[in-house]
């Protein structure tokens, strides 16, 4: 059989080491080789010995989701072979974290990654209830996230002395170290008389960066994430 669509742009090649890696922008390869988590449904193909298993959250966990909407529903992959992951034809990142490393990223963006990755639901700092219940994962340890995007993001750096404003829907997550705050950029008067649609923005001061998608969130979408 031929055809391009039989071509090298778009089969798929033997993993050569365990671990993640994007097998094109839409898509992640993970060989794994034990253990590794990934978001539930997100699981496209997969062949060789692997088992999937729904990963709890833990009480904790569990608790804010029902309270928030947030979380991040995973299950675990556990065995020896390769498996595909992608979400809603996003576009797909790799992370890398090294030990002392942290990345605070929105559970709608996480894909997968390794299970040397810890993770915790915490309140994003200064939102309050203002904000909506603003929750976020945080990763720390050493290994990949693999992350999705709708859109190519914008990683925009953060200097003590330019603080970066993102719009709360649009943010996909931000390095370590980042203080945030809302801000409120309409005064009373203009919300009244119907504003800009931009109200209050997430606002990131320190030294380090945040990554924004290309576009917000609309309510459609925020009820399929």
């Amino acid at each position: 059989m031929k055809g391009d669509l039989f071509s090298s742009q778009h089969m798929v090649a033997p993993a050569v080491e365990p671990g993640m890696t994007v097998e094109n922008a839409k898509c992640v390869k993970y060989a794994v080789n034990g253990e590794m988590y990934a978001r539930q449904g997100a699981m496209i193909a997969h062949r060789g010995a692997l088992k999937f298993e729904r990963k709890g959250q833990g009480m904790g966990g569990m608790l804010k989701r029902a309270v928030t909407g947030e979380g991040l529903p995973l299950m675990s992959v556990q065995g020896q072979g390769e498996a595909w992951f992608a979400h809603e034809a996003q576009n797909c990142f790799i992370v890398e974290l090294e030990p002392g490393d942290q990345f605070t990223v929105n559970g709608r963006n996480v894909l997968c990654f390794d299970a040397t990755l810890a993770y915790e639901i915490k309140t994003v700092k200064g939102s309050g209830i203002a904000g909506g219940g603003l929750f976020n994962s945080v990763f720390s340890g050493h290994g990949r996230l693999g992350l999705i995007c709708d859109g190519n993001p914008l990683v925009i750096p953060v200097s003590p002395q330019a603080p970066v404003y993102v719009d709360t829907d649009a943010v996909v997550g931000w390095t370590a170290h980042l203080q945030t705050s809302l801000h409120r950029s309409q005064s009373i008067g203009s919300m009244l008389r119907g504003g800009s649609g931009e109200a209050v923005q997430l606002m990131l001061q320190g030294e380090g960066y945040v990554v924004v998608r290309p576009s917000e969130l609309t309510p459609q979408k925020a009820q399929q994430h």
